[in-house]
């Protein structure tokens, strides 16, 4: 059986290229694929290769970016339905199609499959420029936890078209990449995803913090970071909290993140310290000054927060899925339960906590494997599906542009 998957393999180094990244989501957006995108382009621009933005406007007089190797086009963008804090880029086939033909990138880069994406891939396949997509969100498998699980056959059939459209698909695990291409998908690359370990490190402890938790020495610490919504099984890790509090007193559980489901839960968990959003150095700290970390997700197609936690010195405790699934050896360096095992799930927890040793040395392991998943690496990787597929592009004749700055042009159109 043919299941068009690619390792990637990289060595020597080629020529910069000019990419066109487009995408509904990038910082100051808090979210997997707005960080893992933007450390890849920043990756990207320090390897040399020259970057053209495109993404939703966020606020009404953002102006676009332009520095050396670095442009952005700025497009119009509506709240997701069912996520009220992203947003969604809508439709811009004219302002992509003027840009592309002054500005002919020898790339177009895909990382989101909303309606932005829909129509710059309909613009870079009519221009005949190369086209590399990331599968970053399990779509389909969201449907079910908002009421619309009848549509997730006709949600896997438009990602399905949607990627089978480019040159080449990036997963970030290999897991991942079986099971779409049972379902269909081809050329498929296996890109992981990367970690700061100077910023995501156990150095970063803070016992002020613990103190603010109420938290001594003797105080074991769970953690979840992520959003609070209910794909992300929520309630699993409060139910494995309160499981494992019958028998060890001394624990606590910090939620960081932000969502829907928030009220909801700090009215009924008053003993759960609701810790909000967190970025950069502070929220390295609260993944240091935690020991254990919970993650009952099993919509991710990887899961940062599971390489940041194993990073900063944690014993996560996972479902055998996604980026925990390929990260982790059951008992070594994390803990696994199988997939849609609850029971597995909070035994998992509990034999941490019944056995200190056991935890102190999969923190230790944690973290060294953690280190051998640096940015560059990635980088690397995507690289190399950059370049193979515009070596595989035949040769396209181009018109010579009779504008002298027609950058400019587009710029100020889009504001």
């Amino acid at each position: 059986m043919n299941t068009h998957i690619i390792v990637e393999r990289f060595g020597q180094t080629k020529s910069p290229l000019n990419i066109s990244v487009v995408t509904e989501t990038f910082p100051p957006d808090i979210n997997g694929v707005a960080h893992t995108l933007s450390k890849t382009v920043a990756g990207l621009q320090r390897n040399g290769h020259n970057i053209w933005l495109v993404r939703p406007r966020i606020e009404k007089r953002e102006l676009a970016k332009s520095q050396d190797g670095f442009n952005e086009l700025l497009v119009k963008g509506m709240p997701i339905p069912f996520y009220k804090q992203l947003r969604m880029g809508l439709p811009a086939k004219k302002e992509l199609h003027r840009l592309w033909s002054y500005k002919r990138p020898d790339v177009v880069h895909i990382a989101t499959e909303g309606p932005l994406g829909w129509s710059a891939l309909q613009v870079a396949k009519k221009l005949k420029i190369p086209i590399s997509t990331d599968f970053r969100t399990n779509f389909h498998a969201y449907s079910s936890h908002y009421g619309i699980g009848w549509l997730s056959g006709a949600i896997l059939a438009y990602m399905r078209k949607f990627h089978n459209t480019a040159g080449a698909t990036m997963v970030p695990t290999h897991q991942l990449a079986q099971s779409l291409s049972s379902a269909g998908f081809e050329r498929l690359h296996v890109v992981p995803r990367g970690i700061d370990t100077e910023l995501f490190s156990p150095s970063k402890r803070s016992l002020t913090l613990r103190e603010s938790w109420n938290a001594d020495s003797q105080t074991v610490v769970m953690l979840y970071v992520g959003r609070l919504a209910v794909e992300k099984n929520i309630e699993l890790v409060l139910h494995t909290y309160k499981m494992v509090k019958r028998q060890h007193r001394n624990i606590k559980l910090v939620l960081v993140g932000d969502g829907p489901l928030r009220h909801d839960l700090e009215a009924s968990n008053p003993d759960v310290i609701f810790a909000g959003f967190r970025t950069g150095e502070d929220l390295a700290k609260h993944y240091a000054s935690a020991d254990m970390f919970v993650f009952a997700s099993q919509t991710e197609t990887f899961g940062n927060v599971t390489l940041e936690a194993m990073a900063s010195g944690l014993a996560v405790v996972a479902f055998k899925h996604a980026g925990a699934g390929e990260l982790i050896q059951n008992g070594v360096n994390g803990m696994l339960a199988d997939y849609d095992s609850n029971f597995q799930f909070e035994m998992a927890a509990q034999a941490l906590l019944n056995t200190p040793d056991l935890m102190k040395f999969v923190r230790e392991q944690a973290s060294l494997s953690a280190k051998s998943m640096g940015w560059e690496v990635i980088v690397a990787k995507t690289e190399s599906v950059l370049h193979d597929i515009c070596e595989k592009q035949e040769p396209v004749a181009i018109a010579n542009s009779p504008f002298s700055n027609p950058i400019h042009l587009v710029s100020q159109e889009s504001q």
